[in-house]
């Protein structure tokens, strides 16, 4: 299934990367594009080329670091027939498929000093030269996107990737940021791989309890977007039978040593973080109070402190209404009535006085999670 060509999130340094993608569409300069292993930098190749004037024509990857070197000379320049043992018929490489094209390389800190020195060769002068050729089989109009999870200035002075490279390719250079500096995508994130594998496998969209979504709000994410990804699709086959929410005990173990607030803080805190949870699957997520939060509260997965402590954050962004309060929960108008019974059965109505002097719709705040939600 292929996923939607777009970046998840709304963090200022997930903004400000869109509109580098842009500025980097406009031009044909080279890009190199640095990154931890599983932040999306494929991604970003991909809007780069789909947004300027060559996404019409093909985009080929190439990962350099899958491939030994005398295959990777062959994969990109190609390859003359007798050239090497198994060469039965002339073979055309990435960089001619590509002609006006892109070619992404991937992991470009791999490559060995003989294959830097080729690429140099090649986007100093556009010319390919096939393995076994005698002379240039011609010139290419192709743009080098190149990615790296490695410091290539580093490798500079370590003398293990060419200096005259790296300049060569670091016209345009994006950074993509590790997961755990825009915690606040994550939700998104989330919500974003739930509904893709659950169109994806045919299978009722997964939920997860309270704690279990609070712990995966919390974790470093070290394998960053590529690992909450695999986590998502893992538990989605996993539970495709089953219509229980996602436990801690379901999650994995390196996401359960997440640490815990300390015994002296843990009262208030963890009630703050399982609010919080709450209100990010409601806002973000699109889900309903009812389905959310009123099953988990009446199996007593959830306390009263719990309830109390979300309805005051909504509260908190309505200015005390209720009304609206019933809106930015994703229920009906209708339920209005039902709402207010069912905190009052259970001594949750909290006096909306308080939150009149609050963070109202006065400063847009509502408007903003709606704008949040619908992106």
């Amino acid at each position: 299934m292929q996923e939607p060509l777009r970046l998840i999130g709304n963090s200022r340094v997930i903004q400000t990367l869109r509109e580098d993608i842009r500025s980097a569409a406009r031009t044909d300069a080279k890009v190199l594009i640095t990154g931890e292993s599983g932040v999306g930098k494929e991604i970003v190749s991909r809007l780069i080329h789909a947004d300027g004037s060559r996404g019409s024509y093909p985009l080929i990857t190439v990962n350099c670091a899958a491939i030994t070197e005398t295959l990777l000379e062959s994969e990109l320049f190609g390859h003359e027939r007798g050239s090497f043992t198994g060469a039965f018929r002339d073979r055309v490489g990435v960089l001619e498929m590509a002609h006006r094209g892109t070619v992404f390389m991937d992991e470009i800190g791999e490559t060995s000093p003989r294959m830097q020195s080729l690429l140099l060769r090649f986007l100093e002068s556009g010319e390919i030269q096939r393995v076994g050729a005698t002379r240039s089989n011609g010139r290419v109009d192709v743009r080098v996107i190149a990615a790296t999870n490695r410091d290539l200035l580093s490798g500079v002075a370590a003398k293990t990737f060419r200096e005259d490279l790296y300049y060569r390719l670091n016209v345009i250079h994006l950074t993509v940021p590790p997961l755990r500096d825009r915690v606040e995508d994550i939700p998104l994130l989330l919500e974003h791989f739930l509904e893709l594998f659950a169109k994806e496998y045919s299978t009722t969209r997964i939920r997860f309890a309270p704690d279990a979504w609070a712990m995966l709000l919390a974790y470093n994410w070290p394998g960053n977007v590529r690992e909450l990804k695999n986590l998502i699709e893992r538990l989605t086959v996993r539970g495709s039978e089953s219509v229980a929410a996602v436990t801690v005990a379901d999650l994995p173990a390196e996401i359960r040593r997440t640490p815990k607030a300390s015994p002296s803080a843990a009262g208030p805190a963890s009630r703050v973080s399982v609010a919080e949870s709450l209100y990010q699957q409601i806002i973000h997520g699109r889900q309903s109070f009812w389905t959310v939060v009123y099953g988990p509260f009446m199996s007593r997965d959830l306390t009263r402190d719990d309830l109390r402590t979300l309805v005051g954050m909504g509260l908190q962004q309505t200015s005390g209404s209720y009304r609206v309060l019933v809106e930015l929960f994703n229920m009906p108008a209708a339920d209005y009535k039902r709402f207010l019974n069912f905190l009052r059965k259970h001594q949750c109505h909290m006096p909306f006085q308080q939150f009149r002097a609050g963070v109202g719709r006065g400063d847009g705040s509502l408007e903003n999670h709606r704008l949040v939600a619908s992106a």
